[in-house]
């Protein structure tokens, strides 16, 4: 697990640490606040201005609609096997399941109000597509039972929810359910990766479950949200030889010589050793979020973190550079995102002429709600 910080306070991130979610604060918007300081001399009409802009700023009112562009290439595979989805509003989250304040600006009462989340995933399958398309059509709604139950579960006078231990285990019930009902869709040698992510106006939240990855552009920087899991990763190795299995080099440490992965949805015949359990990361959102990138290896084999999210920022904003921000979709539910989609093409044409010999699956997501160029005077 990892803790992630957030804003631009740390940009590293701490490995072997639990997954921890910091406090988001009210945004601001500073130009406003400068313009009530010229006009406002005395303190406390200037608090009392400040706590109005904080009550109409706040991150868990603001309106979040991320546009999102696909590209899902075969490639050099003589079969598509990946899969990828995207699902809009697919679930309100209450208030207090992404915050552990216990009064937020503008909220009246934290059990009734309720913050959209959007939901997106990226699916590689292996040894036929049978899996990979059960989990695009499967995971978010499983996802929305499993958040239906936790509401349920939790006590309407007295909530006791903790962040970081009862996402992950949403996430973990989740996986695992639409794990054991993969045997009766799929033969026992077919499996896919699943990496998703839940977006909202506060916070990101990454679930991995295998080497499909998921990436943020921030402030220029790539901040990676999954960890792969290889049976060549220490705490990977040391769990399946714990079980009795073997990681075998064959063309690459794999899983008794056969699967290049450690965990997975599917692949029966080789549990205990390849097991279902996703690991989760929760971050809240900064101002200089730029986009989110979801790919299967395809994509990771032959280009970086870094190659990625500065090729994925480069070419959103040099669509709207072109063909202005109105050009681009104005509507998240109905499609698409032309910029975004212009963003993952070029990330798969980049990976085709590295090399890449496997299907190839991008998932922008455009995190701006503005993109802001200089001037060229």
């Amino acid at each position: 697990m990892r803790l992630i910080r957030s804003d631009s306070e740390v940009n590293t991130i701490e490995e072997n640490c639990p997954v921890v979610a910091m406090p988001v604060l009210s945004a601001i918007d500073k130009d406003m606040t400068c313009s009530m300081k010229c006009f406002s001399e005395d303190a406390n009409e200037l608090d009392n201005s400040l706590a109005v802009i904080r009550e109409k700023k706040s991150v868990f009112l603001t309106d979040c609609a991320p546009l999102w562009g696909c590209s899902s290439v075969c490639g050099q595979r003589p079969e598509m096997e990946d899969a990828y989805v995207a699902v809009p509003r697919f679930f309100d989250v209450p208030i207090w399941m992404l915050t552990q304040d216990c009064s937020i600006d503008g909220v009246d009462d934290l059990n009734k109000f309720r913050v959209p989340a959007h939901f997106f995933g990226v699916y590689d399958g292996h040894g036929g597509a049978q899996v990979a398309n059960y989990c695009r059509d499967r995971i978010h709604v499983a996802l929305t039972e499993q958040l239906n139950e936790v509401q349920k579960a939790c006590h309407r006078e007295k909530i006791n929810f903790d962040l970081r231990k009862e996402w992950e285990q949403v996430f973990i019930d989740c996986f695992k359910k639409v794990d054991e009902e993969t045997e009766q869709i799929a033969p026992e040698t077919v499996g896919s990766t699943a990496v998703v992510a839940v977006v909202s106006s506060s916070h990101i939240i990454v679930a991995n479950c295998g080497d499909s990855r998921a990436v943020l552009s921030r402030g220029k920087q790539a901040i990676p949200l999954s960890v792969d899991h290889k049976p060549e990763r220490e705490e990977e190795f040391a769990r399946i030889e714990a079980e009795g299995g073997k990681v075998i080099w064959w063309n690459g440490y794999r899983v008794l010589g056969v699967l290049a992965m450690s965990r997975s949805i599917g692949d029966r015949y080789l549990k205990p050793w390849i097991i279902p359990v996703p690991e989760t990361t929760i971050l809240p959102r900064a101002r200089d979020d730029d986009c989110l990138v979801l790919a299967s290896d395809g994509l990771w084999d032959v280009i970086s973190n870094q190659e990625a999210c500065d090729l994925a920022r480069r070419k959103i904003m040099l669509w709207h550079k072109k063909n202005g921000t109105l050009e681009s979709s104005d509507n998240f539910e109905s499609d698409c995102d032309r910029a975004a989609k212009y963003a993952a093409d070029s990330l798969s044409r980049l990976a085709l002429q590295k090399g890449s010999k496997d299907n190839i699956t991008v998932l922008v997501v455009d995190l701006k709600s503005k993109w802001k160029f200089k001037s060229k005077s």
